[in-house]
């Protein structure tokens, strides 16, 4: 069975896709995986409409909000297979961890993320739930993640909203400290295989094959740890120190925050669009059966 299946883009936290390509898991269910680039987030949403790839991995949020601007009719992306069941995102900066608190953005200067919506809607749903007003805040939008690390280090800002590699990156050079995992809200729908409703149908087998390769990274990694992961997909981040890998994936590895199974969440699907909706992203509230595919293992 042979599968075209585009990246989202090179995120460290999408290792679990890079680790089973590397370590043969897709070639032993049967699959010949064509690993294809892309040249930003989300662009494999379009080659999917055009019929140039099979299948892609990112945010569902990208499903959801196709839903939203086509309510049940033209609307043709679904979801299916959990990879990354928590938000990767970290709050950096130079306050005290032992302290800080959510509301404290209300009097520190912060940079949130440019490069994905994803991060900051899931950090306005937060806020509102520690009783504070998104809006209200200081926030600088536009700018990268690594030049908001540049930033902290020179006392530009705060406090920043980093994914790994820049959190290993920004503590390693002294720009800040670790004030507050995304992970710690528990489950929100991050990052899913998506294919098109026609896709499903006809590549249904093969994409059970790819969920039953995915499953076997949760058990290989609790049996060789962070550090053989880091080796593993080195190959793939050619510009980060082997030492900034292994810290980035122990931290991921202790939030918890790859499930790598079959079925997706309700809560964290929920959690994800009562986000995208009470920061007025979407409409209405998105529904679980119309944007999950269900793929039963047989």
């Amino acid at each position: 069975m042979n599968i075209k299946l585009a990246e989202n883009f090179r995120a460290v936290f999408y290792a679990p896709f890079y680790a089973t390509h590397a370590l043969g898991l897709f070639a032993k269910e049967g699959l010949s995986i064509s690993l294809l680039d892309s040249p930003s987030p989300g662009a494999g949403i379009a080659e999917l409409a055009q019929g140039n790839i099979d299948v892609m991995w990112g945010g569902p949020l990208r499903v959801i909000k196709e839903r939203d601007q086509h309510p049940r009719t033209g609307a043709s992306l679904v979801a299916f297979c959990e990879v990354a069941a928590k938000d990767p995102f970290f709050l950096v900066g130079k306050a005290d961890p032992a302290n800080f608190q959510l509301a404290d953005l209300l009097k520190l200067k912060f940079a949130s993320v440019s490069e994905v919506p994803t991060p900051w809607l899931c950090l306005q749903e937060d806020l509102r739930d520690a009783g504070v007003d998104p809006h209200a805040i200081d926030r600088i939008p536009d700018r990268l993640m690594q030049e908001n690390v540049r930033a902290l280090l020179k006392g530009d800002i705060d406090v920043a909203q980093l994914f790994e590699p820049y959190v290993s990156q920004a503590l390693e050079q002294g720009a800040g400290k670790v004030l507050h995992a995304a992970n710690a809200r528990g489950y929100t729908a991050y990052t899913t295989f998506i294919s098109t409703v026609d896709g499903m149908q006809r590549n249904r087998d093969a994409f059970d094959a790819m969920i039953r390769a995915i499953e076997q990274f949760g058990p290989w990694l609790a049996e060789h740890g962070a550090a053989e992961l880091a080796r593993v997909v080195a190959p793939f981040y050619p510009d980060l120190a082997q030492s900034t890998l292994v810290s980035a994936m122990s931290r991921y590895q202790q939030a918890s925050l790859w499930t790598c199974r079959r079925v997706i969440s309700r809560a964290g699907f929920d959690r994800l669009g009562k986000s995208m909706h009470h920061s007025g992203y979407i409409g209405r509230e998105p529904d679980y059966e119309d944007c999950v595919a269900d793929i039963a293992h047989e």
